[in-house]
């Protein structure tokens, strides 16, 4: 059985994170999913609780049509020691055997460790990333719903979320969408 890890922090989930996990299906029999910063929320970086988050993936993982039996997800607390950060989620998750990641520093990292590393073919990175998903939401614009699994927006929307995004960042008016 070959198992995969892929390393995010879903702040919120969007399409290029399903498309990775589609793609890892490809290849693997089951994904080990890590949601990572998880003792971060209401933050303009990590405004999402790891509960949130992982109810937004585990809808997105159906809504795509996925089989959320081949997906574990494990939330990880940040240690701050880059060093020693692959032997720390080793301790945390099932064993793997192959890391999926498009980020530089998990790739080196891992690699340190003597484990094979795969780069995911992206989905429009140039505009479907958590970073700019947050940006249209403070903003006000619109655009973000069609970046994200329509059950995540409708979840953002549940909770406020671009409200919370707002007051966080200072915004007057919560800006919440109905």
């Amino acid at each position: 059985m070959l198992r995969v890890l892929f390393v995010g922090r879903f702040q919120p989930p969007h399409l290029g994170h399903i498309h990775v996990l589609s793609w890892c299906l490809g290849f693997a029999d089951e994904v080990v999913v890590v949601i990572g910063s998880a003792q971060e929320s209401y933050t303009l970086k990590n405004p999402f609780t790891v509960s949130e988050r992982l109810e937004m993936l585990r809808c997105a993982v159906r809504e795509a049509g996925l089989p959320l039996a081949a997906f574990r997800f494990v939330p990880l607390q940040d240690i701050n020691m880059n060093p020693v950060w692959p032997r720390y989620l080793e301790t945390m998750v099932p064993r793997f055997h192959l890391v999926v990641t498009g980020n530089r520093l998990v790739a080196e990292l891992f690699r340190d460790y003597g484990y094979p590393v795969a780069e995911p073919p992206f989905y429009r990175r140039e505009v479907c990333s958590g970073t700019r998903i947050r940006s249209l939401m403070v903003s006000g614009d619109e655009s973000w719903r069609s970046l994200v699994p329509a059950c995540v927006a409708s979840y953002i929307d549940g909770i406020d979320g671009v409200g919370r995004l707002r007051r966080i960042y200072g915004c007057s008016g919560g800006g919440g969408t109905a």
